[in-house]
């Protein structure tokens, strides 16, 4: 797949392993990152998200396999591609005692750059009214969405994000995704790992599912749900239509009564949709499809945990 900046690969990475001691926390894992694509690499904690992340930055070497990064191999540290590409790491780190304009100032002479983006940089990431506020003053959401600007502030062909969103609270990481849109929408490459799965279905045009330092599958999100074919989950209150009924409609797999909610089990849920319509039933409805997280079930035989 092509993505939105439509030329060719910006990363290839082919059979990558990395192995400490016992451990092995990345087994063979190969994929292409399209220019400008959004490209998310998912997984629970401790399958291997960070540590691919690191060997594609340059940050670690691999024990076997190799990977290319706009066209160089990343290791050892090559000096033309740290201009070319931007990395905000799990664990931020700041210049102490500096405002939020201060820490791009100071991330961009270290790039060797101007400052004369400084301020559009914190209006991209939320930031402008907090441009005089020192950084330890800052929200958890407010230090992300900074830290993502330093990363940015040189202007990188590839910006590599991991998990950006973690330990923020809904709010916070709802305002982060209209942050990474944007960036999106400038026409970098993105490379992000992150726990969400319903985070990665909402921003990634592909992703790869990891777990135990191997990919299990890797496609559009909309893609790897639909090859599930997985039937979808129609909602009702309790007592709205009687389940002998409903069990009578067309297109309907199994109904089940709680005696809170009735659910419909359906793989055509258009004419039950329509039946439901017929006896003015669709107030309150929910319709539950299957998700990113199906997807993981059914690969690994177990739900998805954080």
């Amino acid at each position: 797949m092509t993505g939105n900046g439509g030329g060719g690969d910006a990363i290839v990475v082919s059979a990558i392993r990395k192995t400490y001691g016992e451990l092995t926390a990345v087994d063979g894992v190969s994929f292409t990152v399209a220019e400008g694509e959004f490209f998310g690499i998912l997984g629970p904690n401790g399958a291997g998200k960070t540590t691919t992340l690191e060997i594609v930055e340059g940050l670690r070497r691999p024990d076997a396999g190799s990977v290319t990064l706009l066209g160089e191999n990343p290791w050892p540290r090559k000096v033309k591609l740290v201009p070319r590409i931007g990395v905000q790491l799990q664990a931020s780190a700041f210049f102490e005692k500096l405002t939020a304009r201060e820490q791009l100032q100071t991330f961009a002479s270290l790039y060797g750059k101007g400052t004369k983006n400084i301020d559009e940089m914190l209006d991209v990431v939320g930031l402008a009214e907090k441009a005089n506020t020192r950084e330890d003053k800052l929200s958890g959401g407010q230090r992300q969405r900074l830290s993502i600007a330093c990363a940015l502030v040189h202007d990188p062909d590839i910006v590599f994000l991991d998990e950006p969103t973690a330990a923020l609270d809904p709010q916070a990481r709802r305002n982060l995704w209209d942050v990474l849109r944007e960036i999106r929408s400038r026409g970098k490459t993105i490379v992000y790992t992150t726990h969400y799965l319903d985070e990665a279905e909402a921003l990634c045009d592909r992703v790869a599912i990891m777990d135990h330092g191997t990919i299990l599958a890797m496609d559009t999100p909309a893609a790897l749900v639909r090859g599930l074919d997985a039937p979808a989950h129609i909602m009702l209150d309790h007592g709205v239509l009687p389940v002998d009924d409903v069990r009578g409609f067309t297109g309907v797999d199994e109904v089940k009564d709680d005696g809170t909610t009735l659910t419909i089990t359906t793989r055509k849920p258009a004419p039950v949709l329509s039946a439901l319509a017929e006896r003015g039933t669709l107030d309150g409805l929910q319709v539950r499809t299957a998700t990113l997280e199906d997807v993981f079930l059914d690969l690994t035989g177990r739900e998805y945990r954080a």
